[in-house]
């Protein structure tokens, strides 16, 4: 393993299995000293130093336990070309932390090392514990890693990675959105540059999504309505935004007595409270007079129901289609001319040009002030005060914070 660099981000420094990248879809700037403009802990490249021979991490052994500090683990090691080693800063906590062993949900092989966020390596690839947030050293594909502006606090970007990722997925791939034809900070067009690979090269869940999903005719234009329900949530505070920036109006269903101010603040165009669900429907169907065509749902499957059920539904071959992302899952039945879509979250950690030019977009993105982070709890304790950290954002006292664990 020899050194490569101390990296751009938050990271003290990384290291890689090669001197340079090679292959033309990796972003070559994650292999150049770092920049001004970017948070660095130590700003001489020629300080090399050598891995470490252990660490601490978290394991989780079995479901609805704890995890468990464990000292002198081995430090993970690379495996490909495109892997770096990073040190660990600061943690951002995700639902899924405590979901997944209190339900026995979304768990890899046991023993694993868990953990979805850290600054900011956006890991979406759970099975993988090596790239496990919960741990003084991950792995990370150079493309899937992002920097951080120097101006930004590093804390409140923990949060960002996964749900940003998710967010552009859904709304790029998903319902369409083109991100290029943005005015400011333009982005990708997702849904071209995915349909540009061969279909065989992609993985196999991604390949219905992504090439016979939304069609191009059918796909989302500026002022066009969409509709987030659970936009307080990390993804849905983000594609609120990413939204409004590419020109759509955006009807957020939330809690308005705790979230109504966030969400204004962020540019949401119509405010709904969400716990009378049938006068938030019929409130979203007469704003958008019953020709709502795009929603996207952050909290469930009950919740996609009723966001289905604002969605324009007609019997009518010829009339455009309504399109309905769902996050945690779809309705059970389907309404005439509505069509689901679930995420192809795997292009990203699997295709280099995929997790590249998103990286690049979230880093163009953040030094140009166009994104809001979520606003975050900061709790002490380092690894070992993780278990404490997610009892908490499991009481739901958090409300519209994230918290995030500096390392």
């Amino acid at each position: 393993m020899k050194f490569l660099g101390f990296n751009k981000a938050s990271w003290s420094f990384f290291f890689s299995s090669k001197s340079a990248t090679s292959s033309p879809q990796v972003r070559e700037d994650k292999k150049i000293p770092p920049s001004p403009e970017w948070h660095s802990e130590v700003g001489d490249a020629s300080n090399k130093q050598s891995p470490p021979d252990a660490q601490s991490a978290l394991f989780l052994y079995q479901p609805k336990h704890d995890y468990d500090f464990v000292e002198n683990a081995s430090v993970p090691q690379l495996k490909s070309e495109n892997e770096v080693l990073l040190r660990t800063r600061v943690i951002g906590l995700n639902p899924i932390d405590w979901k997944g062993p209190a339900f026995n949900f979304g768990l890899p092989e046991l023993p694993c090392i868990s953990g979805r966020e850290l600054v900011l390596a956006i890991s979406t690839d759970y099975r993988d514990s090596r790239k496990g947030a919960f741990q003084e050293y991950s792995i990370a594909y150079d493309f899937n890693a992002a920097r951080i502006p120097r101006h930004l606090d590093l804390n409140r970007c923990a949060p960002i990675g996964v749900g940003f990722v998710t967010a552009v997925m859904s709304l790029g791939i998903c319902l369409g959105l083109d991100f290029s034809k943005m005015t400011e900070s333009p982005g990708p067009d997702l849904l071209s540059i995915a349909r540009s690979i061969p279909e065989a090269e992609l993985p196999a869940d991604t390949r219905e999504e992504t090439f016979r999903g939304i069609p191009l005719a059918e796909r989302p234009k500026p002022g066009d309505w969409l509709a987030i329900w659970g936009a307080s949530s990390t993804v849905g505070f983000l594609a609120l935004q990413l939204a409004k920036l590419a020109g759509l109006r955006v009807i957020c269903i939330v809690d308005a007595v705790k979230y109504g101010s966030l969400i204004v603040e962020n540019g949401a165009d119509v405010l709904v409270h969400r716990n009378n669900t049938g006068e938030a429907i019929s409130i979203a169907r007469a704003v958008t007079q019953d020709n709502l065509r795009f929603g996207l749902d952050a909290v469930g499957k009950e919740t996609a129901s009723l966001l289905q059920s604002i969605l324009r539904s007609s019997e009518d071959e010829n009339a455009p289609t309504s399109h309905l992302a769902g996050l945690t899952g779809l309705p059970k039945e389907h309404c005439p001319g509505v069509s689901h879509h679930k995420v192809p979250i795997k292009l990203f950690h699997e295709r280099a040009e995929i997790g590249s030019i998103v990286s690049s977009w979230l880093e163009e993105l953040l030094s140009a002030n166009k994104l809001e982070p979520p606003k975050t709890l900061v709790h002490e304790g380092g690894l070992k005060g993780i278990n404490d950290a997610l009892q908490h954002l499991r009481s739901g006292e958090c409300q519209a914070q994230r918290i995030v664990v500096p390392v």
